[in-house]
């Protein structure tokens, strides 16, 4: 081949690249809600993806140091991301930072634990189970305001979730896994409690690259706390540190990208597709992992799965601007 007609090739590539990026930009205008679908959907499998490297990493890492390298990268990522966009990470409600960052940092350590000693689906199908928690706060919010009525629906959903995490805890578990099965319901309780917070902080105006920002730094410092109560820092091998990087990678890209989608996206869609997250970790266990497969698991994560998008749906019609801020933990 002539430099010439080398020449020619480069340029033909780079007009039909041209063109194919000019191409996506007009589809992604015109169809708001398809883009959003693909990339909530691309954030599912990176979420579980990341599960995959967590539980590979926790063989040689405590949960503290792969929370804290978690915060690290994600902090770090966050800090490039925030200068590109030309966002400030300066805020003027830092008391709201903390406790939604405390709230889900604990989350974090908790669901992290349940996946180094879970098998790798029931893992993320407790920690799914938030939206059925925010359902049981706003029946005890009810409650405690003197309601002369309950939802029953809500009351339904509740229990249909609960009765859901009977039949995939029951058939799943050893004995000797009922500590991680309730470090893994406990995560998706306080990921319940840090989405709320993170809705308080979008509608106080916060940009989203600021509140991973200050997540991702109580990350890094409850992270390395924990680490050195439990033994300190290990040493890195090569494989090591790739699925450190990659679980810090896959967490902020997914994030990002889940956050986008619910900008772009209609809120009932994004949450129903959000669920596939579950069917990705299960494939990810059987494949990788040979987990237990149980018609009454796989039951148990339909029902909790049909209880998340009844609650979703419910919350939704009776405050349909409160889920415009995607939660990260």
């Amino acid at each position: 081949m002539t430099r010439l007609q080398v020449w020619q090739a480069a340029a033909l590539t780079k007009q039909t690249l041209t063109h194919l990026i000019a191409a996506s930009s007009d589809w992604r205008r015109e169809n708001p809600a398809m883009h959003a679908a693909v990339l909530m959907a691309l954030a599912t499998a990176l979420f579980a993806t990341m599960g995959v490297t967590v539980k590979l990493a926790s063989a040689s890492y405590g949960t503290g140091e792969i929370v804290f390298y978690r915060g690290l990268i994600g902090a770090l990522l966050m800090t490039g991301w925030a200068r590109w966009q030309g966002c400030s990470l300066r805020t003027d409600v830092p008391t709201m930072h903390f406790w939604r960052s405390a709230t889900g940092v604990f989350a974090l350590l908790l669901w992290f634990y349940a996946i180094s000693a879970l098998p790798l689906a029931t893992a993320i199908t407790l920690n799914y189970l938030s939206s059925v928690w925010m359902a049981l706060f706003l029946l005890g919010g009810a409650v405690l305001l003197g309601a002369q009525r309950l939802d029953g629906r809500l009351v339904a959903t509740v229990i249909l979730g609960f009765a859901g995490v009977v039949l995939v805890l029951q058939p799943s578990l050893a004995p000797q896994q009922l500590w991680g099965g309730l470090t893994g319901l406990l995560s998706g309780m306080l990921a319940a409690l840090a989405y709320l917070q993170v809705t308080a902080l979008g509608r106080a105006g916060e940009p989203e690259p600021r509140i991973v920002f200050y997540f991702s730094l109580c990350s890094l410092v409850a992270g390395l706390a924990v680490a050195m109560a439990t033994g300190g820092l290990h040493r890195h091998t090569a494989s090591g540190l790739g699925l450190l990087l990659a679980t810090g990678v896959l967490a902020t890209t997914a994030q990002l990208l889940m956050t986008r989608a619910y900008a772009i996206g209609p809120t009932l869609t994004n949450a129903s597709l959000q669920y596939l997250g579950i069917v990705f970790s299960f494939g990810y266990g059987v494949w990788l992992f040979d987990d237990p497969v149980s018609a009454a698991a796989l039951a148990g994560m339909v029902l909790i799965i049909g209880a998340g998008l009844a609650a979703t749906l419910l919350r939704h019609r009776s405050a349909p601007h409160t889920d415009s801020v995607a939660p990260d933990a």
